[in-house]
Formats: C-alpha cells, sequence, structure tokens
C-alpha cells in the first residue's frame, strides 16, 4: 500500500494517490477508498487498475492543513486500514482504527 502527496496551489491543496499493490488484484474483485472526504461512499473513489503494474489507485485532490480519516473497503465488505498512514485512531464502534491522513 502506498499513499503519495504532492501539493498544489502554493501549498493549499494536495493531489493524493492512493495505491494497493498488484498481488491484491488476486484477492478481489473491487477497492474504493472512503472516508470524511467522500462521506464514506463507496462508489466515488474507487481505485483503477493499471494494466502495466497491476496496481490498483486513485488520486483526489484535498485541501491542505486539515486531517482526515479514511480506510479501503474492498469488495463492499473487507475494511483494509493503510499501514503507511500518517497516524491511527479509534473507530467510533470501537471495535477497529481508521487510518488518518495529515496534510
Amino acid at each position: 500500500m502506498a499513499i503519495n502527496k504532492n501539493y498544489i496551489s502554493e501549498g493549499k491543496s494536495c493531489k493524493v494517490t492512493f495505491t494497493l499493490p498488484s498481488y491484491f488484484e488476486e484477492s478481489f474483485e473491487s477497492a474504493s477508498v472512503v472516508g470524511e472526504f467522500n462521506n464514506w461512499d463507496a462508489n466515488l473513489t474507487k481505485l483503477e487498475k493499471n494494466t502495466e503494474t497491476g496496481q490498483y489507485s486513485v488520486q483526489v485532490e484535498l485541501e491542505a492543513g486539515k486531517e482526515y480519516i479514511f480506510r479501503y473497503i474492498v469488495d463492499g465488505k473487507t475494511w483494509l486500514n493503510d499501514p503507511e498512514a500518517d497516524k491511527f485512531e479509534p473507530t467510533p464502534f470501537g471495535d477497529s482504527d481508521n487510518s488518518v491522513l495529515i496534510l
């Protein structure tokens, strides 16, 4: 898994690329990144497969200077955290953690 941050607009926003490694393709049919920035809607930010590398990725532009809670959802039912997240914090349900992106 990987998170790439590219600050733009004089540091006021950031293009964030979320990437899942190619070996994940053997384990799932679809994946999305969900979080506060898209109202946890799995239909809004789906990862697309790069046919050359086999990796799934998606890029979103977010406002800099904020923290964003997020997770991946695979096949509409399996939740994953990104080990490269800036930090983790407990979910409101108390049974797991969310990934946190700091921009």
